[in-house]
């Protein structure tokens, strides 16, 4: 069952175990007074995957990664093509 949380007008807190189906609290236990739920923030866990910006986006290529990807390998084949044989009889 949730815990609800309680204010009344003369500021006294107070939290209810209720049902989902219960009528809300209209007044105060200790004094009698209109109170009123308290709303406040929820912790929130999300487990499993698909709930992280990289877990639901597919791989492309940027065109930049492309361009680095070329540059490089041409690099690495102008070096292998330019070198002059050495001379191991001096």
């Amino acid at each position: 069952m949730p815990t609800y949380e309680y204010k009344c007008e003369a500021e006294h807190e107070f939290e209810v175990f209720q049902s989902f189906t219960d009528k809300a609290i209209d007044a105060c236990p200790e004094c009698g007074a209109p109170a009123r739920k308290v709303y406040s923030n929820v912790g929130i866990v999300f487990k499993g995957s698909g709930f992280y910006k990289t877990d639901s986006q597919k791989k492309t290529e940027t065109k930049s990664e492309a361009k680095t990807e070329t540059r490089s390998e041409k690099k690495t084949e102008t070096k292998s093509e330019t070198k002059a044989p050495t001379k191991s009889d001096s």
